[in-house]
């Protein structure tokens, strides 16, 4: 077997490679490269499954970041246990053709109680009194204290938010060569998110990423060096790409202004009621999946958001596209290529929920980009964090309430597939003679066992 690193680097294209990616790019040009057919939804947790399982989401199940759950009545994105998703995992099928391969799975999404022989997530604490601390969660349980005595306290607060930046990449990577040195595993999967922020903030148009462009393509080369001196082939993959966009779609609004969305007032504000709903869309990305209680009304409502500019196709045939899974909506609403949905309800910012205006990743009843913001409208915002979190230090209950409900603000998305392949995913490896001309995520399983078990 040939010990093998495959590097996730969020957002990578073939448009992004070039003078600021120099170790990226060299890599491409030396061994194999080729743009990657991804899968619908382009998001994280629907390709990851798929890079995973060699299979689309109508088989694996993960139809988005989130969505409703029907039985509880509930929308849930970003949950982490591994039972959530079906198919046999890459690891698996290595295991199968020598009992003695092992992977190390670092970041990649499901990874609580998943099945790989080390594991490394996000998981916060959230003690009683309402505070969230950073935290990783790991299999075996105590790496977690070996890595965070190595490299300090996982930064969370630089993984997503306003001050997400390189700090958490950079911490990954880290790990990653920690784990890959002490336990010597097989296969290492590692997750780098930093160009998920940029891009989304500024949209890769924007000279500014020049810079995270640099600082992701050091840690890809810091990462790969330590493992190509060791004699391991590495592949550089990301899931999506990231493109421009001008503007948000509503589209909980427009089901809310036909009476089709109920909510229901607590202390002042409004809170969805999805199910009492007649129509409510789980908006994530440039993908949104609409939920309809009455089979005999879909098509009214598919008509409704098939008039609404922005929003490109309204299916309820999701068999073409791989979605046609229990867990998917009755349609799936697919925007232009420069719009993207959010999850917003209500109609007057007044009666928002209250974590409407924090980050709040596992409340939000759909993706919210600009949880990356701090409300501009905020005089001072330092100060203002600073001493909420200080209160928050000293025990005080305190909202986080620093995030602006400007979504004009958010300049690049993702989720439906690229018109252009140059500005979609690509895959990229140290063995060119291992690459094929067509390169699809649900090809990507049985490549990277290639690379472990393939010709030396």
């Amino acid at each position: 077997m040939h010990r093998t690193v495959v590097i996730l680097v969020v957002g990578l294209t073939e448009e992004l490679i070039g003078e600021s990616t120099p170790y990226i790019a060299s890599l491409a040009a030396a061994g194999g490269f080729r743009t990657m057919e991804t899968v619908t939804p382009a998001v994280t947790c629907s390709v990851q499954a798929s890079l995973m399982t060699g299979t689309l989401p109508r088989e694996h199940g993960i139809v988005g970041n989130g969505w409703y759950f029907r039985d509880l009545s509930e929308v849930w994105l970003w949950r982490q246990s591994a039972r959530l998703y079906d198919g046999e995992r890459i690891w698996e099928a290595g295991r199968k053709r020598d009992p003695s391969f092992t992977c190390a799975k670092l970041f990649w999404w499901y990874n609580m109680y998943d099945t790989a022989d080390w594991a490394v997530t996000p998981r916060p604490m959230y003690p009683a009194d309402g505070r969230k601390l950073p935290d990783v969660w790991t299999d075996p349980l105590d790496l977690r204290d070996e890595l965070t005595g190595l490299l300090g306290t996982f930064p969370l607060f630089n993984f997503w938010g306003p001050r997400a930046s390189v700090v958490s990449s950079e911490w990954i990577a880290r790990s990653a060569v920690h784990v890959y040195e002490t336990r010597k595993p097989t296969l290492s999967l590692v997750y780098l998110p930093h160009l998920d922020y940029c891009l989304q903030k500024l949209g890769p148009s924007n000279p500014l990423i020049k810079k995270d462009l640099r600082e992701v393509d050091a840690l890809v080369g810091e990462i790969a060096d330590h493992a190509r001196r060791d004699g391991a082939r590495v592949i550089v993959l990301s899931e999506y790409g990231i493109v421009d966009v001008k503007g948000p779609i509503h589209i909980n609004r427009v089901l809310r202004e036909a009476g089709l969305i109920q909510v229901r007032q607590e202390l002042g504000r409004e809170l969805l009621e999805p199910g009492l709903s007649d129509a409510f869309a789980v908006a994530d990305h440039q993908v949104a999946h609409v939920y309809v209680k009455d089979p005999h009304r879909v098509e009214e409502v598919r008509q409704l958001l098939a008039r609404v500019p922005g929003i490109e196709q309204v299916l309820d045939d999701k068999g073409d596209i791989g979605l046609n899974h229990p867990r998917s909506g009755e349609l799936v609403a697919i925007s232009a290529p420069d719009r993207w949905f959010t999850y917003y309800y209500w109609l007057d910012d007044d009666v928002a929920p209250d974590y409407a205006r924090c980050v709040d990743i596992h409340r939000k009843p759909g993706y919210d980009p600009v949880e990356l913001f701090i409300d501009p409208a905020i005089s001072a915002p330092m100060l203002k964090v600073g001493m909420k979190i200080a209160r928050s230090k000293l025990g005080f209950r305190t909202l986080m309430d620093v995030i602006p409900l400007d979504a004009t603000l958010v300049k690049g998305s993702h989720g439906r597939v690229t018109d252009d392949p140059a500005k979609g995913p690509v895959f990229i490896s140290t063995e060119p003679d291992l690459v094929p001309d067509r390169v699809r995520a649900i090809d990507v399983k049985n490549l990277v066992l290639g690379h472990v078990f393939g010709r030396a």
